[in-house]
């Protein structure tokens, strides 16, 4: 496989490189690649396939795209060819296994949901302590192609997993919640003005518009994402670049998916309880702000063990992070919409996605320094924590005040009506007083 005659290693690897070296490992091309921006960037289309087929089919149409964009990606030659199949087609995979499986958790569970949502990210955590190491050896046997051809039937596992997804009955059908007569009825000439509201319905442009919480949350996990993967990606080549021997500087993060696998299911169990029903979103606030603070720490100090104790504390808050990341949004968007809501959400994602690394990437060329990188990472979350924290606790503020003017106004108009009179007393406060008129004839 490869060994030394790779067609995409003069696109991958510097010129002068000898022949034995030329054939880059799988993980530099899946860095390359645009995978994980149009996993967020095709949300839409998702609900769309969501509403019209449910999310068992969406699943394994996902894992079949997705495996298949691997294992064309094994016969590729160019990386125009990398970029279609490994990356746009497999993204597009992604993004219909993956946004399908979070849709339907919120319609299985509704006391146990943030447990479950929870539980379902521990995954990833798992994978961020294996894919690393399985990538490692698979590399060495069979090469990158040989990689590739096994990261596609892995994928295809998806399949499977959306198989055993039992369906959900559809309680609302769009027509019905809009008001609109069945498709059968409808006249010809509105067809263009059905489609238009079909179009705002799948992007969520109308919650967007009505629902204040939601566009608090939606910008505010924008601009976090920006600061919030720049740790994955440059944590080993700091520690490498302070003089951690590199096999200990990759232990970091297998630390990082060991930790999350217990902690993101501790994390769902504390944020699950009744106490905390109408505090998660404040608690999600309160883990993005500690993720900003750890990063701070880290730039501080590039000692091993230091590094060890900062990438448990960022664990911490890293599994608070995911258990309550799309669980928060559920408590914002009703259910109904909430496919919909996800689609424009992670639209938003997609590109702060896109631009963290290049941005942190201009950054670490023009200051030769790490630690920057880490500041910056601070920045975003700690701005994004306060900004959600500040704007929900306004909201909230407003929302309770909001029924106390409500009764005050309903007594101030009941007043003339009832002869309620203001009785005059010793002190400065006055008394409301009922005056009781009876009727003795008509």
């Amino acid at each position: 496989m490869c060994r030394g005659s790779c067609p995409l290693s003069h696109l991958l690897v510097p010129a002068g490189t000898p022949s034995q070296a030329r054939c880059p490992p799988p993980s530099d091309l899946v860095i390359s690649l645009p995978p994980a921006g149009c996993l967020l960037r095709t949300g839409p289309l998702c609900s769309i396939l969501v509403g019209r087929f449910g999310c068992r089919a969406t699943v394994m149409l996902g894992g079949v795209l997705a495996s298949l964009g691997m294992v064309a990606g094994s016969f590729c030659c160019t990386l125009g060819q990398l970029y279609l199949t490994a990356g746009f087609i497999t993204g597009l995979g992604m993004c219909f296994s993956f946004q399908s499986s979070i849709t339907v958790l919120g319609l299985y569970f509704t006391r146990w949901r943030v447990l479950a949502n929870a539980l379902a990210s521990a995954g990833v955590s798992l994978g961020i302590m294996l894919w690393p190491l399985l990538s490692r050896y698979l590399l060495e046997d069979l090469g990158w192609r040989g990689s590739f051809l096994i990261f596609g039937g892995v994928l295809l596992h998806c399949c499977v997993c959306g198989a055993i997804l039992r369906p959900v009955p559809a309680r609302v059908t769009p027509e019905t919640r809009d008001g609109l007569p069945p498709p059968s009825k409808r006249p010809a000439r509105g067809c263009p003005a059905a489609c238009g509201r079909a179009i705002r319905r799948h992007l969520a442009f109308d919650v967007l518009r009505h629902n204040v919480g939601y566009r608090v949350y939606t910008l505010g996990v924008a601009w976090m994402i920006v600061g919030f993967p720049l740790p994955h990606v440059f944590l080993v080549p700091y520690a490498i670049w302070h003089g951690v021997d590199e096999h200990r500087a990759a232990l970091l993060i297998s630390i990082i998916g060991f930790s999350n696998i217990f902690l993101r299911p501790m994390a769902g169990l504390v944020a699950g309880r009744r106490d905390f029903a109408s505090h998660r979103k404040y608690l999600f606030s309160l883990a993005a702000l500690l993720n900003g603070l750890t990063n701070l720490a880290c730039a501080a100090s590039a000692d091993f063990r230091v590094l060890v104790a900062y990438c448990l504390v960022y664990s911490v808050s890293m599994s608070g992070i995911g258990a309550l990341l799309f669980q928060v949004l559920m408590d914002i968007v009703p259910m109904d919409r909430f496919s919909s809501a996800l689609g424009l959400f992670t639209v938003l994602e997609s590109i702060s996605i896109l631009i963290s690394p290049p941005l942190a990437g201009l950054l670490l060329d023009t200051t030769s320094n790490f630690s920057y990188v880490f500041y910056m990472s601070s920045f975003f979350l700690i701005s994004a924590a306060l900004f959600m924290g500040g704007s929900f606790w306004a909201l909230g503020k407003i929302e309770r005040q909001g029924p106390q003017a409500e009764v005050q106004g309903a007594v101030t108009e009941a007043a003339p009506e009832q002869g309620l009179t203001l009785e005059d007393t010793d002190g400065p406060k006055k008394r409301l007083r009922v005056e009781i008129m009876y009727v003795t004839s008509v």
